[in-house]
């Protein structure tokens, strides 16, 4: 990225930072300074705040076409491509290269990419080769979960931002060096929890945090699916295909022979390289702690396993975790894949307050007021109202796509900084590691330790496979 764009742009992001700084704070705020913060927020629209400054910038670029962002993509297939079909939207930026394993999938995105861009792009199996390039400004990274530890933090030192899907790390130890590599090497980041760039969440946030249902004691969410019999199924391993270098795809994991019920989507139901917590949980618990102000439990405790689904996995078919917060708080999500009726009146999260309860979805939320109960006093309740907006995974990709264009050039820290993706994160691996041990645990989320369990400290990561590394940030 040239210093031309970024000097031709400092009128304008002087006025958009004052603006900006007015309704959001440049990191993750904690609860107790957030009061000031929810008042300026509350007095100015969130969808001017997401698309309005989008629009700004967009336009000022578009004079220097010769000057758009370089995009480098890791991992091309299924996410990958929704991403690169995204940051296609955007006229600031094109693809110069792309990255994969796959050599089909990777064909596939190359030849859409050099239709974005015009041009040819550079094709590689080996992200390292695309990291060396300077004509790459920036990474985004949809590769499985296992690989974006080692992808993103080799792009910090190779001096490029970095876009990297959730769940951001297969482990709390490799989520906390991501975050110190993003911060040693001044790079900005953005998590794929994009509905931290939803107008609709950024103002339900703040009117929830401002007693709009008075104090949330329980919030709810759930994966929904019905998998049985025979989930993934059951298969022997075999030879990989040719299109696929199958010892790359493993990584730093433990050997592991080809399946054809791992790669190239189902690994999310292999312990070692994903989970539905992880794929799914990671959403939602990000936006409930999120609306509540929160940045990790005290405690967790999960219970399930593989009751109903005969298949290869390795996570569980049925699985419910409850978090408690030191501030008197539980945060409930379950992971069903047995069955798929609905277990929320609407949306996807349920936000359960003294006054009120909110149900929130990608495109709306829903208000409904509380009633009195046993041996309760009159008081306000919440009004019945209903909040909608045009929107779906696409809109909400393309708009965090947008925040993180934006602040390659501001240097802000993103909507979902790389610090918010880590906490959110986190509370999946806790939820997992619970479930694993049968045992409810207890968290120090500043020292990002267990305080009752060594066995589950000893699961904070794990031994890479030669000759792959954590790199020490």
């Amino acid at each position: 990225m040239h210093l031309g764009r970024v000097r031709c742009l400092t009128p304008l992001f002087s006025r958009l930072s004052l603006f900006c700084e007015d309704i959001m704070p440049k990191s993750h705020p904690t609860p107790e300074s957030q009061s000031v913060s929810r008042r300026r927020f509350q007095k100015t629209a969130a969808t001017t705040f997401v698309l309005s400054a989008g629009t700004a910038l967009s336009r000022a670029r578009a004079a220097g076409a010769n000057d758009r962002v370089g995009l480098g993509f890791i991992g091309v297939a299924n996410r990958g491509s929704q991403l690169m079909k995204a940051f296609a939207e955007h006229e600031d930026c094109q693809p110069v290269a792309v990255c994969d394993v796959d050599s089909n999938a990777m064909a596939a995105a190359a030849k859409k990419a050099s239709e974005t861009a015009g041009a040819s792009v550079f094709q590689t199996g080996d992200y390292r080769e695309l990291l060396e390039r300077s004509d790459v400004d920036a990474v985004v990274i949809a590769s499985p979960d296992h690989w974006h530890a080692l992808q993103m933090i080799e792009a910090c030192q190779a001096g490029k931002d970095v876009y990297v899907e959730k769940p951001l790390s297969a482990t709390i130890v490799e989520g906390r060096a991501m975050v110190n590599a993003a911060r040693k090497f001044n790079r900005v980041t953005q998590v794929g929890t994009h509905r931290r760039s939803s107008p609709l969440y950024h103002e339900l946030a703040g009117r929830v945090q401002d007693d709009l249902l008075g104090k949330v004691c329980v919030s709810r969410a759930y994966r929904l699916s019905n998998m049985a019999p025979a989930g993934i199924g059951k298969l022997p391993t075999s030879k990989p295909p040719a299109h696929l270098n199958w010892d790359m795809w493993v990584g730093p994991r433990a050997e592991q022979p080809y399946q054809d019920n791992i790669a190239p989507y189902k690994f999310r139901w292999w312990q070692d390289y994903s989970s539905q917590m992880g794929n799914w949980g990671v959403h939602y618990l990000d936006a409930i702690r999120w609306c509540l102000g929160e940045e990790a439990p005290s405690s967790v405790c999960a219970m399930g396993g593989r009751f109903g689904v005969d298949d290869d996995r390795t996570i569980p078919d049925t699985m419910e975790v409850t978090f408690q917060f030191a501030s008197g708080r539980l945060a409930v999500f379950g992971q069903y894949e047995t069955s798929m009726n609905p277990t929320l009146a609407s949306g996807e999260i349920e936000l359960r307050g003294t006054k009120g309860t909110a149900y929130v979805s990608e495109r709306q939320y829903e208000i409904l007021p509380e009633r009195r109960g046993q041996f309760s006093k009159q008081e306000d309740f919440a009004k019945p109202e209903t909040r909608s907006e045009v929107s779906n995974n696409h809109v909400l990709t393309v708009n965090h796509a947008r925040n993180f264009l934006d602040c390659m050039v501001s240097r802000e820290r993103c909507h979902a900084d790389i610090e918010i993706g880590h906490r959110s994160t986190t509370f999946c691996h806790l939820a997992n590691i619970s479930q694993t041990l049968g045992k409810r645990l207890d968290w120090d989320a500043k020292a990002e330790r267990f305080t009752n369990d060594e066995a589950a400290n000893e699961m904070l990561h794990y031994e890479y496979r030669a000759p792959w590394k954590l790199p020490t940030v």
